[in-house]
């Protein structure tokens, strides 16, 4: 049974693998593929600036109930050449949810949408649910199409940005999506406040420890994880009898007791959760520490949601013996321990350099290491002048390059020009010849010669890539040296890392030195000054 299960499933995934490679030309029979020819050859006909149309083409799950991603291709295409559009590329994504993943988020369609903008003039689909299934993801890709100047077409539905039911639908939409997200925002905010007085758990990941489960009368419970209740009392006995936070993480690691991913400081975190003594608890945002706070009911006490895994006794006693062992930390910085995290990476392992502390008798050493790499002169200490060094490097680099950021141009306005002139071109060229009106008279026919010259300078002059809808860089006046000088080391990480640039640190063992000699060497792309280039997201503010 299990083989024929496993079998079942292999065979489901070959299924969606090739789904997800679906080609009109492989999967159509030969009907479709005679309509295919005879759409192309069609399309082939239509003048050079014809409405160029993207096809859109979606899929969750293919049934025996679901329109065929080959029948939404040729529907669409059909739908292209009554409106006399050039189908100039297909986006298909298949066994992709609409509800969970919006236009610009999918593989195919998010790449047109976010890269390849100046392609198309309209997105046509075969129906609104094969689009979108949110109102709020309606909305915001008819607010993207206004202002990109794109159209989007249903075949089966009321949606034409073109018509004035489909401006109306637009006005209806929005409003809509408006007056939902409202409502939206007040149900959950209210759901959460009532949910934070109540005994009962009504929503929310419980704390660590606990599971749901129903009661006899079929209520939602908090109940404590038995392997969760054994890690934690293993380690409070650990914490007892003075043992480290380390420790006691490979120990409980190595028992199988918590993941494999567990790290000193989410262990510490579930120690002195209050939520251990089965109290409701909400996160406590202050001092820049994730840390958890009672939750007080209106009579001033604190609200029990579950049996408790330790009593207040084993916690106090717990709370102490980690205070005993804890060294004073830092306040953390906003921006983490680490500066240019993911930038610096060390030469030997090709990890990411990171700032640890140790802490004796004599004060505190930060130094930066690696992940891999094993100790003893492989620690580069002072990272702050390691810091000030890659700021200096990469200013000498790249702190003269302008500040470019990539905008969308419409040759809509270029388009019309274009066709005026050659419009007035054609009228005086006509007219020039024998028997015009402008050869009546030596004086008409040097006046049109005239103008007609100045018409063909003018259209001459006009650059025809701007007849084109196009991304242009546009500088903003700054260079990246500004930029950075106003954002600090934090602005510059993040460009350094979105561009691809990174530094190698290289640590050599100096005889007789406690600190290595430290070396950088910057590396950075070859195509660096269009990757510097800052692309807008449209979508950034979307739902």
């Amino acid at each position: 049974m299990s083989t024929l299960l496993s079998m079942r499933k292999r065979g489901q995934r070959r299924l969606a693998a090739d789904r997800a490679a679906y080609n009109v030309e492989a999967e159509g029979t030969k009907a479709d593929l005679a309509l295919l020819e005879e759409l192309k050859q069609a399309e082939a006909l239509l003048p050079k600036d014809a409405p160029r149309a993207l096809l859109s083409i979606r899929l969750s799950v293919l049934t025996d109930d679901t329109t065929s991603p080959v029948r939404q291709e040729l529907d669409l295409r059909i739908l292209a050449r009554e409106r006399g559009c050039r189908v100039i590329g297909v986006a298909s994504d298949l066994n992709v949810s609409a509800t969970k993943v919006p236009p610009w988020k999918r593989k195919e369609l998010g790449d047109w949408l976010n890269n390849r903008s100046p392609e198309f003039d309209e997105i046509l689909f075969w129906k609104l649910d094969r689009f979108v299934r949110r109102l709020s993801d309606l909305s915001t890709m008819i607010e993207w199409s206004l202002k990109r100047g794109k159209n989007l077409v249903s075949k089966n539905d009321s949606l034409d940005l073109t018509t004035t039911a489909g401006k109306i639908m637009v006005t209806i939409i929005g409003g809509i999506a408006e007056i939902e997200a409202a409502n939206t925002s007040t149900r959950v905010t209210s759901l959460w406040d009532y949910a934070k007085s109540q005994e009962e758990w009504l929503i929310g990941k419980p704390a660590y420890g606990y599971v749901t489960d129903e009661d006899s009368t079929g209520r939602v419970v908090l109940v404590i994880d038995p392997e969760a209740y054994k890690a934690l009392h293993w380690a409070r006995r650990m914490a007892v009898r003075g043992r480290s936070a380390r420790f006691m993480v490979r120990c409980v690691k190595r028992a199988g007791l918590m993941s494999q991913g567990l790290t000193v400081v989410t262990l510490l975190r579930r120690l002195r959760n209050p939520a251990v003594l089965g109290y409701r608890v909400e996160e406590d945002k202050n001092g820049g520490q994730r840390r958890s706070k009672l939750l007080l009911g209106k009579d001033g006490k604190p609200i029990r949601v579950a049996p408790p895994i330790f009593t207040e006794e084993e916690f106090e006693t717990l709370g102490a013996a980690l205070d005993q062992r804890m060294k004073k930390q830092p306040p953390r910085r906003p921006g983490g321990a680490t500066q240019f995290l993911g930038v610096l990476l060390c030469a030997g392992c090709k990890t990411n350099m990171t700032v640890q502390v140790t802490r004796n008798g004599f004060g505190t050493y930060p130094y930066l290491r690696c992940r891999n790499c094993k100790s003893g002169g492989h620690g580069a200490p002072n990272p702050e002048r390691v810091y000030e060094r890659l700021v200096e490097d990469v200013l000498k680099v790249l702190g003269d390059f302008p500040v470019q950021v990539r905008q969308y141009a419409e040759g809509a306005e270029a388009r019309r020009e274009i066709k005026r002139l050659q419009e007035s071109i054609a009228l005086y060229m006509k007219e020039l010849e024998p028997g015009g009106r402008y050869t009546k008279t030596r004086f008409t026919k040097d006046q049109a010669e005239t103008t007609l010259d100045k018409l063909i300078g003018e259209l001459e002059a006009i650059d025809p890539e701007t007849a084109k809808d196009r991304w242009v860089n546009v500088h903003g006046g700054k260079t990246f040296r500004e930029h950075w000088q106003e954002g600090g080391m934090e602005a510059m990480s993040a460009d350094l890392y979105r561009v691809g640039i990174r530094c190698e640190v290289t640590r050599t063992k100096v005889p007789g030195v406690r600190a290595p000699k430290v070396h950088l060497r910057l590396l950075i792309p070859k195509d660096v000054r269009e990757r510097l280039v800052i692309r807008e997201d449209d979508f950034a503010q979307a739902f």
